[in-house]
C-alpha cells in the first residue's frame, strides 16, 4: 500500500508504516504544521502505532519540524507505539546531537536498519 499525500510519500510494510519526507527543507510553519497535521492522523485511531520517518530527501530543517516530531514521538509513546528516523543527513543529525534529540530518538543510517525488529 502506498499514499503520496502532499509533502509524505506514506506506505506499509507489515505492520510498520513508512513515511517519507519529500521536501528538501523543511523551514516553513505552515508546511511543518501540514506534515505534522498528517503525521498525526497516522497516529490517531491506531492501538500500537509504528512508524519510520525517512529523511533521505531532507537537507534542511527548522527548529519547528523538530517540535513537530517531539510532539509526534509523545503521541506515539503515549500510546506505547514506536518511532525510528531513518536517512538523517549529518548536518541534520548534529541538531539532533546538540540539542541532545539524539538520546531520545532511536535514529538508524537506513531504512532497512530502521524496520529492524519491528512489525
Amino acid at each position: 500500500m502506498s499514499d503520496r499525500t502532499g509533502r509524505l510519500k506514506v506506505s506499509t510494510e507489515g505492520a510498520v508504516t513508512v513515511v517519507e519526507l519529500t521536501d528538501k527543507k523543511l523551514l516553513e510553519e505552515e508546511s511543518i504544521s501540514g506534515i505534522g497535521e498528517q503525521l498525526n492522523a497516522l497516529v490517531s485511531g491506531v492501538e500500537h502505532p509504528t512508524i519510520v520517518v525517512d529523511f533521505s530527501s531532507v537537507g534542511h530543517m527548522s527548529s519547528s519540524a523538530l517540535g513537530m516530531l517531539i510532539t509526534l514521538h509523545k503521541r506515539i509513546r503515549e500510546k506505547d507505539g514506536q518511532l525510528r528516523l531513518c536517512g538523517v543527513r549529518p548536518s541534520i543529525y548534529e541538531v539532533f546531537v546538540i540539542t541532545r534529540l539524539n538520546e531520545i530518538f532511536r535514529i538508524c543510517s537506513t531504512r532497512q536498519e530502521a524496520m529492524e525488529g519491528l512489525g
